[in-house]
């Protein structure tokens, strides 16, 4: 069972404070200081489908910024589990954890899978007005088409 629902496109996004897999405390409104923001929330690291996304994202990541994006990535993992994750598939973008307390983050934005213990496929393009421009939520087991983001990104933020 998901534990709330989609927010809607125009809500304020829920602001967080997390860890990237660095250890460098951030939080949404101050990334919102900088550049609109694509939240891409993700069961588990180092599984088939999410590895998949991620590389695809980090593909994609210079055309996120060069549109005045930055893509970061949420997952109930801990930082040092990410931190090995980013590593080894050389991800760039900031990966935050949603460790503890467990799924605070996905829960905000109605995206935590209570029965699994995990973020679903959740995804938010947050304006820099704090809002939510566009969202997408894909069931666990199916792949996000990060390309469409891309170009919601590219056509919603001009």
């Amino acid at each position: 069972m998901i534990q709330g629902g989609e927010l809607a496109v125009g809500a304020e996004a829920p602001d967080f404070t997390s860890s990237t897999q660095h250890g460098t405390e951030v939080s949404l409104s101050d990334l919102l200081a900088e550049s609109a923001v694509l939240v891409v929330f993700y069961p588990f690291a180092f599984t088939g489908t999410c590895t998949g996304e991620l590389r695809r994202l980090e593909e994609l990541s210079a055309d996120f910024l060069a549109a005045g994006v930055r893509p970061v990535s949420i997952s109930c993992d801990a930082m040092f589990s990410q931190r090995v994750f980013a590593e080894q598939e050389g991800y760039s973008f900031w990966m935050l954890n949603d460790f503890w307390p467990h799924g605070a983050i996905a829960r905000s934005y109605g995206v935590f899978h209570e029965d699994r213990g995990c973020a679903v496929r959740g995804s938010f393009l947050i304006g820099r007005d704090g809002r939510i421009v566009w969202s997408v939520v894909n069931p666990i087991g199916t792949a996000r088409d990060l390309d469409d983001h891309l170009q919601q990104a590219r056509t919603l933020l001009r």
